[in-house]
Formats: C-alpha cells, structure tokens, sequence
C-alpha cells in the first residue's frame, strides 16, 4: 500500500474517532509526528502520537488509549505526552507534528 494513503487513513480514522477521544480518553489534542510524517517508515514502524488531556488520566486509562489506538488503526503506537516531552527534542517534534484533533 503507498504509505501516503496509509498516513492519509490513519488521520482519517483518528478524525472519525474524535467523539470517543473526547468524551472516553479526554483527549484534548492529538497529532502524529516521527516516521510516517518524515515517509521514512518501515514495515515495521510504529505511529507516534502526540497527546494532550482535558483531564490528566490514570496511567491505566493512558495504556488503554494506547491500546484501543493500535487496535484501531492496527499499527504499534506510540503514544506520547506533550507534556512529558524533553526540552531537547520537544521544539522538533512539535515543529513536525501534524496536528489531527
């Protein structure tokens, strides 16, 4: 499959989902950034997600999230907070990320 369609239905189906993200997870915003963002993925390649909460969940809640994304868009993912991101790295990510909710 040509991975630009790949990213093009995961942010899809991350949109379809922003209901269940808001109101379940809480999810303030979400945006993918790293490999499939740079098209340097490889078959193997997990999805980094960015993250922001409304209301700071549980590490439990966060795994489950973490979970039900891989299960839905059926790719690993990786699931990171905006929050907890190093200041070395944090401006670059954030310049790369494409923000999806």
């Amino acid at each position: 499959m040509n991975e630009n369609i790949k990213l093009t239905q995961f942010i899809n189906h991350l949109k379809a989902m922003q209901t269940v993200l808001t109101e379940k997870y809480h999810v303030a915003s979400l945006g993918i950034f790293g490999s499939y963002i740079r098209h340097e993925q490889k078959p193997n390649s997990d999805l980094d997600i960015l993250v922001t909460f409304s209301k700071t969940p549980c590490l439990i809640t966060f795994v489950e999230l973490q979970c039900d994304l891989s299960d839905w868009l059926e790719v690993d993912v990786d699931l990171v907070l905006k929050d907890g991101l190093k200041p070395a790295i944090a401006e670059y990510i954030l310049m790369e990320a494409i923000p999806i909710l």
